[in-house]
């Protein structure tokens, strides 16, 4: 599962580097302690009619909630969709067809089960050389039935990220990890007139692989609170 992500100000320039129109990367406001709810920056690309299709940043309450959803939140967990049934599962289906999104991270925690005590231990996960990791997401738009249709406070933009069965490195810690796609990827994956189906999903998981299995994990304390000080390695000044 990923339930907790970093996101800092240097990745600014990344961000800009990929986003070609639309949004504002310099709206995001950094935060190290991501929580499910919490607003989240996500890429995607949209078309309409015979328009050329834009590439924007967003951002949206990270745990996705259908069209059809009847409120604002979802009696299941949201904010992850396993890959391995996203593209059949009602909750994501038409978001796998033609509403995926690159979800940028500086890195994610996840935390460890002492078999015997019980004791969670947090790690962080990351790339080596800091690059910015791009999670393969899903978003959809929901519209708050009880605003007017004209009201701009009705739409509200939500998103989810793909997890899958750890890689080898990772598995001790936890036995599901995010999806990072590698950067190559980044284009076919938000391209809105590529139909989307398990067989996508599959060719990004395969994709992934490599780049989460060279991700490396720091031991950190108590993931309290918000600031840098929460990614930085345990005896490190």
């Amino acid at each position: 599962m990923c339930g907790r992500f970093a996101l800092d100000k240097e990745t600014d320039d990344m961000i800009q580097e990929f986003v070609a129109e639309g949004g504002d990367f310099r709206d995001w406001r950094p935060s190290w302690n991501i929580a499910p709810t919490d607003p989240i920056p996500v890429f995607l690309e949209s078309k309409r009619g015979e328009e050329p299709s834009v590439r924007r940043l967003e951002l949206a309450r990270w745990s996705l909630v259908p069209s059809w959803a009847k409120e604002l939140k979802t009696k299941v967990p949201t904010f992850n969709a396993r890959a391995e049934t996203a593209a059949e599962k009602p909750m994501f289906k038409a978001s796998v067809a033609s509403r995926r999104a690159i979800i940028p991270a500086r890195g994610y925690y996840e935390w460890q089960t002492d078999p015997e005590t019980k004791k969670k231990t947090p790690f962080f996960i990351h790339s080596a050389d800091g690059e910015l990791l791009g999670f393969a997401g899903l978003y959809a738009w929901w519209a708050d039935p009880a605003l007017a249709r004209d009201d701009p406070e009705r739409w509200h933009l939500t998103a989810t990220v793909l997890t899958s069965d750890a890689v080898q490195t990772l598995s001790d810690i936890h036995d599901r990890n995010p999806v990072p796609l590698p950067r190559e990827l980044w284009d076919h994956w938000i391209d809105p007139t590529v139909v989307g189906d398990q067989a996508l999903v599959d060719e990004a998981v395969r994709a992934a692989l490599p780049v989460a299995d060279a991700l490396v994990f720091d031991r950190v304390g108590p993931v309290v609170g918000d600031g840098p000080e929460l990614i930085r390695p345990i005896g490190e000044g």
